[in-house]
């Protein structure tokens, strides 16, 4: 594995051994990392978000998993 910092960009070279869903699991991670680096959003506040959706996706989709 080589770690490259060029310019802007930092570049990591892998070998083709590498688990590629171990790597995709890092990249997600990364893009998840640069998507709320500037979020001003309080942890609690995504918590309840997240409790919020999963409710309401419930109640919307509970007619699929439970017998009527």
């Amino acid at each position: 594995m080589t770690i490259q910092r060029k310019n802007d960009q930092i570049i990591i070279t892998l070998p083709a051994s590498v688990d590629i869903e171990g790597v995709q699991r890092l990249i997600n991670f990364l893009l998840f990392k640069e998507a709320v680096k500037d979020s001003k959003a309080k942890q609690e506040d995504v918590d309840q978000l997240a409790r919020d959706v999963n409710k309401t996706w419930w109640e919307e989709n509970k007619h699929r998993f439970l017998p009527s």
